[in-house]
């Protein structure tokens, strides 16, 4: 367990800093198309100043596009009540508790550590669950928040977000030029082009993989973590098979926080199974209940 909470930390930086020097990197190559590598410092200082915001208000960038409306205990007792026995048994701080109107069961934690943490769930998965299943669910989700995935997941958010801005930028610039009219050759630059044509292609499929690197092994994780803070795998196990049989694609679907979902929230199909960034929900169970039979 400590040492998973470590492997995050230091991911976290890790991907930061990998993101700068893609930034600095793009950066440099259009500095070196245009000659002004001026360029270079001011996309490399917007990514730094981006880098910084982000980790800072990715979480609540995530609550907001997901719509999710910030509760009391008077607002939702079974689950606030719920959410306030989990940290007051697993010693952690009170997550702000959040729920979302859709009718697709889910639930979601985000936040940069435990002491500025988030926890969502959806009003589909309040209907469907019982108490037992609910205290399981949330119990998976401050688990993510104990073993510090809430904030590798958060700056994955962030930075495939960005991976979409930079693909879109570019776009920008290959159909509407720099601006200089007087330079029609600059305007259509192939090797600009071509950027804009990789980047393109490439965005999504990057996006899917930063998300599959971070997140299939966690849910793993978070579901064994859950299961001992709770003592409950049986519980957790039969709150998954209600997900997987009443599992929905919700209607605010965001590609890049679906790795933050306890359930894929996205429409399924041929792409988004192999590109999953959950682990087979069958297997899930399976690992719960041979968890069960060991306690």
């Amino acid at each position: 367990m400590y040492s998973a909470i470590a492997a995050n930390k230091r991911n976290t930086i890790l991907i930061m800093m990998v993101f700068l020097l893609v930034i600095a990197g793009i950066g440099g190559l259009v500095g070196y198309i245009y000659n002004d590598y001026s360029i270079t410092l001011v996309v490399t200082i917007i990514g730094l100043v981006y880098a910084i915001f982000e980790y800072f208000m990715a979480s609540r960038m995530a609550i907001s596009m997901s719509g999710g409306r910030e509760i009391t205990k008077a607002d939702n007792p079974l689950l606030w009540n719920t959410v306030e026995n989990l940290s007051i048994a697993s010693g952690m701080p009170m997550p702000r508790v959040f729920i979302i109107d859709d009718p697709a069961p889910n639930a979601f934690a985000t936040g940069r550590d435990p002491k500025h943490a988030y926890v969502a769930a959806t009003t589909g998965l309040l209907e469907i669950m019982d108490k037992r299943e609910l205290n399981a669910v949330m119990a998976h989700e401050m688990s993510h928040v104990k073993n510090y995935d809430i904030r590798v997941s958060m700056i994955a958010f962030g930075l495939v977000a960005a991976v979409g801005l930079i693909s879109d930028l570019l776009l920008r610039v290959l159909i509407w030029g720099d601006g200089d009219s007087d330079n029609d050759s600059r305007n259509v630059n192939p090797i600009l082009i071509i950027i804009a044509i990789i980047a393109m292609v490439l965005a999504p499929f990057i996006a899917a993989l930063v998300q599959l690197a971070i997140s299939r092994q966690r849910e793993y994780l978070a579901d064994s973590s859950g299961s001992l803070l709770t003592r409950d795998p049986e519980g957790l196990a039969m709150a998954l098979e209600k997900l997987a049989n009443y599992g929905r694609p919700m209607k605010k679907q965001n590609s890049a926080m679906a790795h933050l979902y306890i359930n894929n929230p996205l429409k399924p199909g041929f792409v988004s199974k192999i590109l999953s960034t959950h682990p087979p929900m069958d297997e899930r169970i399976a690992r719960l209940r041979n968890i069960g039979t060991k306690m």
